[in-house]
């Protein structure tokens, strides 16, 4: 049995600012060969130790054991390969390798290469999109894994933007949100399709249709969202669009999801380009949120970006009134944003840049964490340390983020002494709140609350053998109780409960669980 003590407290008695500067995750530089920046990264859902990672502009990562180590490559085609990687992976574990190109109209399609071996090889590819002398940017791909008759059938969707002539200002040039889908496993992709009703302009800022991301319905429903004007130069909008036909057609009209204060091309200190552009989500987990889409951005509100999300649970007819991600004050800077959802548990992840800790240009890695379908969020720090970016280096246009049954990784860009490199950070999570009869666990025990250190929420799981009279108490560092988490009875398996400590300071705090003859305590360290 453990229970609290005098003596407990005065060991515990230690410089918290020393801890708070440090992440409770392992972090792993992927690569810092040939400046690598503009990241994707993709887990196999049938083998979570093999993952798949590309980075501007031609190269490619693989790790065999879960994200620990990593395998770097060069990206080759016959068609060439100029960036903006954006990695997905089909049924049969197979990774899709999405990129543009670099010929002699300059961007001119998009290019699909395939992995059949965990992303050790590639193929030379196929393509979609050539229509010149139109140019072509952004694209991502997603493949149908919800229907289960044509389950191994791999159905690949990818979205992305045509300009008429990219850079142009001329009125009579626009640029449209495109569609195409491989119905053979990436062999060859269907004739690009528009399916945005409002064009944007061709300078590659505010005004231009940017940032379509796919993603598939519970029902093979396809849905993407992106960036634009509804007015230009005065409204600018996230957009809706969808498919329950297979791309065959779409919606008559673009749907709005929200305004986006000041557009999606904004400026953050120190860095180079920055942008807002949107990530579209569906929750195909067999949880309680099944269905539910969600587009993740940031704001151009000046010298304050925040990580917004907003929700529909009517397949994107309605959407909620957006809400704030990151959990700081008012005042300091998040961007470069990206959102998955572990389809195993329904559970929301988005990583972002964050300044919330600072009053200069250094940068932490936050990733936020929602298991009750986007409704709050709890934020922690992922990266073992902060960054200076200047102005002078290309950091890419975002971030990315994986999960699958517990195991996220996240991927993001660091300068450091001049030289970029990208990481990633081991975070895994234990899945499942409810066991079965035979699952039940064999002993009482009371996890370590994660994250930890926190600010200002913190998720504390813990197990019981027997049903049982269950308390949990928070206590300060004087040992005076200031919460009741859990005062009742409970059945024998695995429990989690959340404590928002947003009403209190900064500091260590215990929390005791007691059922029947089992006590044990847990040190907690807030961090604001």
């Amino acid at each position: 049995m453990k229970s609290i003590s005098t003596k407990l407290f005065i060991l515990s008695l230690f410089t918290y600012g020393c801890l708070q500067a440090q992440s409770s995750y392992t972090n792993v530089m992927i690569s810092n060969q040939s400046s690598p920046e503009e990241v994707s990264i993709c887990i196999n859902p049938r083998n979570t130790n093999q993952i798949s990672a590309g980075a501007n502009i031609s190269s490619y990562y693989y790790s065999t054991d879960a994200g620990f180590n990593w395998t770097r490559g060069t990206l080759m085609s016959s068609y060439t390969v100029w960036g903006d990687p954006a990695i997905t992976v089909d049924t049969a574990g197979n990774f899709y390798y999405f990129h543009l190109t670099n010929a002699a109209l300059f961007i001119d399609r998009i290019v699909c290469q395939k992995s059949t071996n965990g992303g050790m090889t590639w193929s030379d590819g196929s393509y979609t999109g050539y229509n010149p002398p139109k140019q072509q940017d952004k694209a991502w791909g997603c493949v149908e894994w919800t229907n289960g008759a044509r389950r191994g059938r791999n159905f690949l969707y990818v979205t992305w933007t045509q300009f008429d002539h990219y850079g142009s200002s001329n009125p009579a040039d626009s640029s449209n949100i495109l569609f195409s889908r491989s119905t053979d496993g990436g062999l060859t992709f269907s004739t690009a399709l528009r399916i945005d009703r409002l064009a944007g302009d061709c300078i590659d800022a505010d005004n231009t249709d940017e940032g379509a991301v796919p993603c598939v319905g519970p029902n093979a429903e396809i849905y993407v969202g992106w960036a634009g004007p509804l007015v230009f130069n005065s409204q600018f909008k996230i957009f809706f669009d969808k498919s329950t036909d297979r791309g065959n057609t779409w919606l008559s009209n673009d749907i709005v999801v929200a305004d986006q204060i000041g557009g999606w091309d904004y400026n953050v200190s120190g860095i180079y380009r920055a942008n807002g552009l949107p990530i579209t989500c569906c929750d195909v987990s067999n949880g309680p949120y099944r269905g539910t889409i969600y587009i993740n951005w940031t704001d151009g509100a000046s010298g304050d970006h925040d990580v917004k999300l907003a929700k529909s649970t009517n397949g994107g007819l309605n959407w909620s009134a957006p809400i704030r991600v990151n959990d700081d004050p008012a005042g300091r800077e998040q961007f470069f944003t990206w959102m998955t959802i572990d389809q195993v548990t329904g559970y929301i992840y988005i990583v972002f840049y964050d300044r919330r800790n600072y009053a200069d240009n250094q940068t932490d890695v936050y990733m936020a964490r929602s298991t009750n379908g986007g409704t709050t969020f709890i934020n922690e720090r992922i990266s073992a340390s902060p960054f200076v970016p200047t102005s002078g280096v290309f950091f890419g246009d975002y971030n990315n983020i994986t999960a699958h049954n517990g195991k996220i990784r996240p991927m993001w860009t660091r300068l450091s002494s001049g030289a970029l490199s990208v990481w990633t950070a081991i975070v895994d999570i234990p899945t499942g709140t409810e066991q079965s009869e035979k699952q039940i666990p064999s002993d009482f025990e009371l996890s370590q609350n994660y994250p930890n250190p926190f600010n200002p929420g913190t998720v504390i799981r813990y197990q019981l053998s027997v049903n049982s009279f269950v308390t949990l108490k928070v206590y300060d560092m004087l040992g005076k109780e200031i919460a009741t988490l859990v005062n009742q009875n409970l059945k024998a398996g695995s429990h989690e409960v959340r404590w928002d400590a947003s009403a209190h300071s900064s500091g260590i705090y215990y929390c005791r669980m007691t059922a029947g003859d089992y006590t044990e305590t847990k040190k907690m360290i807030l961090t604001k």
